[in-house]
C-alpha cells in the first residue's frame, strides 16, 4: 500500500447508501482530499437544464459538459463551482436527482469527467466516491469499499436528507425516483454500477455513519 500522502480510497456503491457523508468524514479522518464525483455529474445536469437543452440529448449534454468547468472546493466548505457559480445547494433538488442518471450514461460526459476526477487522484492522497470508482475511474485504488443499505433504508435516508434541506417530497416520490436511479445506474452499458471484484462490500443498514467510517480508516 502506499504511503499516506498518495494513498488512494475508493467508495463506491447506489443512491442513499451514505457514500458521501461517510467519504467527507473518512477523508477528514485520513487528511486526503474529498472528491464527489457525483456533484460533478450533477452539475453537468444543472447546466444543461440551465441552458434548455433536452437531457434526453445527448449530443447536446455531451457538448455542454465538454464545455463546462467544474471545480471542487477542497476546504471544509466543499463549495461546488459551476463556471463559476456556486451550486452547492441547487444540484441537489429533486429535478437534477431525476436527470443525473440519465446524463452520467452518456459515454462523452463520462469520458470528460473520468479524466477530471483520474487528475484529482493524481495530485495526492484522496477518497473518491461515485458508482464506477473501483472499477473505472480508480482501478488501481488501495482500498475499493461498495457500500449498500436495504432499498427502504436508502429510501428513506435520502428523504430525510432533502426534508432538511427543506424540499417537499413525499418518501413515495423518493422511493420511484431511487428504483429509477438504481435500474439505470446498473444496466447503462458504459461503467455500471458493481462492486470492484477486489472490492469489500459493506452493508450499512442499521449502522451508524461513525461504525461505517470506522470500519474504513481501519482498512486504511
Amino acid at each position: 500500500m502506499r504511503q499516506r500522502e498518495s494513498l488512494q480510497i475508493a467508495i463506491d456503491g447506489p443512491a442513499g447508501a451514505g457514500k458521501s457523508t461517510v467519504a467527507k468524514i473518512v477523508a477528514q479522518r485520513l487528511n486526503l482530499f474529498y472528491v464527489d464525483t457525483g456533484a460533478m455529474y450533477r452539475a453537468i445536469a444543472y447546466k444543461a437544464l440551465k441552458n434548455g437543452a433536452s437531457i434526453e440529448d445527448e449530443l447536446s449534454v455531451s457538448q455542454i459538459a465538454q464545455s463546462t468547468e467544474v471545480v471542487l472546493d477542497h476546504s471544509d466548505e466543499g463549495i461546488v463551482w459551476c463556471d463559476g457559480e456556486n451550486v452547492t445547494e441547487a444540484i441537489r433538488c429533486p429535478e437534477i436527482s431525476r436527470a443525473v442518471s440519465t446524463v452520467a450514461a452518456y459515454p462523452g460526459v463520462r469520458e470528460r469527467l473520468v479524466e477530471l476526477q483520474r487528475l484529482e487522484g493524481s495530485r495526492g492522497g484522496v477518497v473518491m466516491d461515485g458508482r464506477d470508482i473501483g472499477t473505472h475511474v480508480l482501478p488501481e485504488a488501495d482500498i475499493k469499499i461498495f457500500l449498500t443499505a436495504t432499498p427502504e433504508e436508502r429510501a428513506k435516508r435520502r428523504w430525510a436528507e432533502l426534508s432538511h434541506a427543506g424540499k417537499d417530497i413525499s418518501l413515495e416520490e423518493v422511493t420511484r425516483d431511487m428504483q429509477r436511479r438504481d435500474r439505470m445506474d446498473t444496466e447503462r452499458e458504459v461503467s455500471p454500477l458493481k462492486p470492484a471484484r477486489d472490492g469489500i462490500v459493506l452493508d450499512t443498514t442499521g449502522l451508524s455513519v461513525e461504525e461505517i467510517v470506522a470500519k474504513i480508516v481501519a482498512l486504511a
